[in-house]
């Protein structure tokens, strides 16, 4: 069992490093998940997202360096069930739009997992006057809710596609005439 945080200087620490594994993990997830999408808007958004992620990532090396400290150290064991349920979810399901806003789902999930790492260390990171590393944080914070905001808007068109897709597979719904018919 890891020693007890001493500090809330310990706690920005300790956040700047699960943030770190975060961001680490998800840029290995995101190819998967774009390579698995099929709506040209949700691939677009997904690589677009890897790239700030990877920036992410360098904004996160450098709030470690300002604090003299190595980006080694912890995994973000919740990113990884994040980053497993996404797999699962693609696993489960065929291309399809079915998938896509599976994936939607998945993403949005990891984006308010972020989003809340993100405004704890800020505001700790505020509290301690390590202004700084606030700035970074408040710019990761404001694109990872851009991202979760263009998701959105993209499921609106997936969610659609995917109910038609369900409408379509359904047999047509029973008439008097047919449940009549059927009681006989």
């Amino acid at each position: 069992m890891s020693s007890a945080l001493p500090s809330l200087r310990a706690l920005l620490i300790d956040e700047i490093k699960d943030l770190h594994s975060a961001e680490t993990q998800l840029t290995k997830a995101l190819p998967k998940m774009i390579k698995a999408a099929t709506h040209p808007e949700l691939k677009t958004s997904l690589a677009e997202h890897l790239v700030e992620t990877r920036g992410h990532v360098s904004r996160l090396v450098e709030a470690l360096h300002l604090l003299d400290l190595p980006p080694k150290g912890k995994t973000c064991h919740a990113m990884k069930g994040l980053v497993e349920e996404a797999a699962e979810a693609i696993s489960i399901t065929a291309p399809s739009a079915v998938r896509d806003a599976a994936l939607i789902g998945a993403a949005q999930r990891v984006e308010h997992y972020e989003m809340a790492g993100y405004g704890t260390a800020r505001a700790f990171a505020v509290a301690l006057e390590e202004n700084s590393i606030a700035s970074l944080l408040t710019a990761t914070l404001d694109e990872e809710g851009a991202a979760n905001e263009k998701l959105t808007l993209i499921s609106i068109d997936v969610n659609a596609a995917a109910l038609m897709a369900d409408n379509d597979a359904m047999p047509p719904p029973k008439t008097r005439k047919s449940i009549r018919t059927a009681r006989r």
